[in-house]
């Protein structure tokens, strides 16, 4: 005896559901894909006692993305090419253990490690979007830039560090042509060199004083400097924030210590 077939219905529910299950899923496991760019593969702190260099672990290393630049026109980076700085010999496990904390082995603000760490950036300088030129410069080569007239004029005025010392006199200021705001003040130190200070760690008298509290007075005077007098890369950049930055945890033995 014949039974008629049994109709298949579509529930448009159900297959909405399943659709966004799939969906869902391949989303999950693209962005934990996506996400092993920083940080993969895994590196062992103490790959001699752990017998293990690498860790790349599951899912596979995405393809090295390919960054298009706009200047040069058509020039390009890819992800991944530039290799790490190698700070080994500036640092040393505190204990024998992964996990453990790492100390300078010497001058951590001069070796860029710790808080004074920087970024092996390409060191060539930024350039504006709208006429490929550096856009950070000093006011002497930016003409139609001044300082607003109801503002203080730093140039000319003493700078102070932390120990109360004059480290130096303000020359010049830098601004960025793109962001229209003020980035480094320079300052000529005694000797003649010019050192640049990130603005923003620099306070201001109502008379234009600056004072510079992230470093002692020898210290300003050992800060990074730049190859060219009007123009800075953005490796210098990061090298002397990095520098700054630092000294408000190394400037002094008292300032790495705990508070309690």
């Amino acid at each position: 005896m014949t039974t008629p077939a049994t109709p298949v219905f579509l529930d448009l529910a159900a297959v909405s559901l399943y659709i966004f299950f799939a969906f869902f899923a391949g989303l999950v496991y693209y962005l934990i894909r996506e996400g092993r760019r920083e940080g993969f593969p895994l590196v062992a702190e103490l790959p001699d006692r752990l017998g293990v260099a690498t860790l790349h672990g599951s899912p596979e290393m995405p393809a090295p993305k390919v960054f298009r630049l706009h200047y040069p026109e058509g020039a390009t980076i890819v992800q991944g090419v530039r290799p790490e700085r190698d700070v080994d010999a500036q640092l040393s496990p505190d204990y024998p253990y992964p996990g453990t904390a790492f100390v300078p082995t010497g001058d951590a603000m001069q070796d860029g490690v710790g808080p004074a760490a920087y970024a092996d950036r390409a060191d060539t300088p930024d350039l504006a979007f709208d006429d490929n030129k550096p856009k950070i410069v000093p006011l002497r080569a930016a003409p139609g830039w001044h300082i607003a007239h109801e503002d203080p004029d730093p140039r000319g005025k003493s700078v102070i560090t932390l120990d109360g010392v004059v480290a130096g006199t303000v020359v010049d200021l830098w601004v960025d042509r793109s962001e229209y705001i003020l980035r480094y003040v320079e300052t000529e130190i005694p000797g003649g060199r010019r050192v640049l200070v990130p603005i923003f760690l620099c306070t201001f008298t109502d008379e234009g004083t600056a004072r510079v509290i992230s470093v002692t007075a020898a210290q300003f005077a050992a800060a990074p400097g730049i190859a060219r007098p009007e123009q800075i890369t953005l490796l210098e950049e990061d090298r002397i924030s990095g520098y700054f930055g630092g000294g408000h945890f190394y400037a002094t033995p008292e300032r790495s210590e705990s508070y309690l």
